[in-house]
């Protein structure tokens, strides 16, 4: 039985230990190991049920910390003091000799490391004083959770802990920046818009999708998915549909979560997996089949929200 914890400390010595540890972050849930221990790392592929070529982020302590594992480079130190902590992950060559797990950067010579802003995520961090694999605590290509709850809900047995965090102010996982090459390359936006990023940097490319080994988290076609089919840009509601709404809600739905009814794309972020897991878990006492997801602006963070909603409608495997 997954035990759910409200100790930092507890939490991190079960991570010592070799367990898996579930917390919360501004972004999402991750779902913890320790990074250099590859047994543990198995643990999480395991768990969710995640392709071994998938790799992970590491979350740290302190940007200090995290340069101990990393290549430095002149633009990843200038982005990691303007946005950490925050919802910001970059892709960075290893360090010689890291001691981090291969399986957790999926045999690259790269590493994706981040320092959430999250509290109680820096408590346990600090406490663990080492680097913590964390993809979102949830079942490969499911909804990603941004409660305690979401993770007990999909995870219950197959993990050791949840460290109640409370809920996650973001909603949405981290931007990740590939600053490995030349220049830096978009792999998947996120808490951090691409507007903020190029406001610090100039232009960034954006990544193509990346086929069969992903360089990062979240870029498998279909992923963040509900049980339920998702129709983008809907402008009506078809018979057996739920609706994902934002802004003033399509006439017609029988059942219906709000995003934003002002048209917020931070409060749609914060949203958007709650909204997700909710019309999942109720349509079927409705009799719907399918949901219908209104269209989100494609600036800001809504790229990012239509980034997960195209993952989320990606034709399943």
């Amino acid at each position: 039985m997954t035990k759910l914890l409200t100790s930092p400390k507890c939490a991190a010595a079960l991570l010592k230990a070799g367990k898996l540890v579930a917390f919360g972050t501004e972004t999402v849930y991750g779902l913890g190991a320790d990074a250099c221990n590859g047994a543990a790392v198995a643990g999480i592929y395991a768990a969710k049920g995640r392709p071994s070529f998938n790799p992970l982020i590491c979350h740290f302590a302190s940007a200090d910390l995290a340069y101990h594992y990393v290549t430095l480079t002149p633009l990843a130190e200038k982005l990691a003091a303007k946005f950490w902590p925050g919802p910001l992950t970059l892709v960075l060559p290893k360090s010689p000799n890291c001691p981090v797990s291969q399986l957790a950067s999926a045999g690259l010579p790269t590493l994706a490391v981040r320092v959430p802003s999250h509290p109680v995520a820096l408590a346990l961090l600090r406490e663990f004083a080492g680097p913590v694999a964390a993809p979102s605590a949830n079942r490969s290509g499911r909804i990603s959770p941004t409660s305690a709850a979401h993770v007990l809900a999909d995870m219950e047995g197959l993990i050791e802990a949840v460290l109640d965090s409370g809920p996650c102010a973001v909603g949405l996982e981290s931007t990740i920046l590939d600053l490995s090459g030349p220049y830096p390359v978009l792999l998947r936006p996120g808490g951090v818009s691409l507007e903020a990023l190029e406001a610090e940097i100039g232009p960034i490319t954006r990544a193509t999708e990346s086929g069969d080994a992903p360089k990062a988290p979240g870029m498998l076609l279909s992923h963040y998915a509900p049980s339920l089919p998702v129709r983008l840009n809907a402008t009506q509601v078809a018979p057996g549909e739920a609706l994902l709404a934002f802004g003033p809600p399509l006439p017609g739905a029988t059942l219906s979560f709000q995003l934003s009814a002002a048209c917020n794309l931070q409060e749609a972020a914060a949203n958007l997996f709650e909204g997700l897991h909710v019309l999942d878990e109720e349509a079927a006492k409705h009799g719907l089949k399918r949901i219908a997801a209104m269209p989100i602006p494609a600036h800001g963070l809504g790229l990012a929200i239509n980034d997960r909603l195209a993952r989320a409608a990606a034709p399943r495997h």
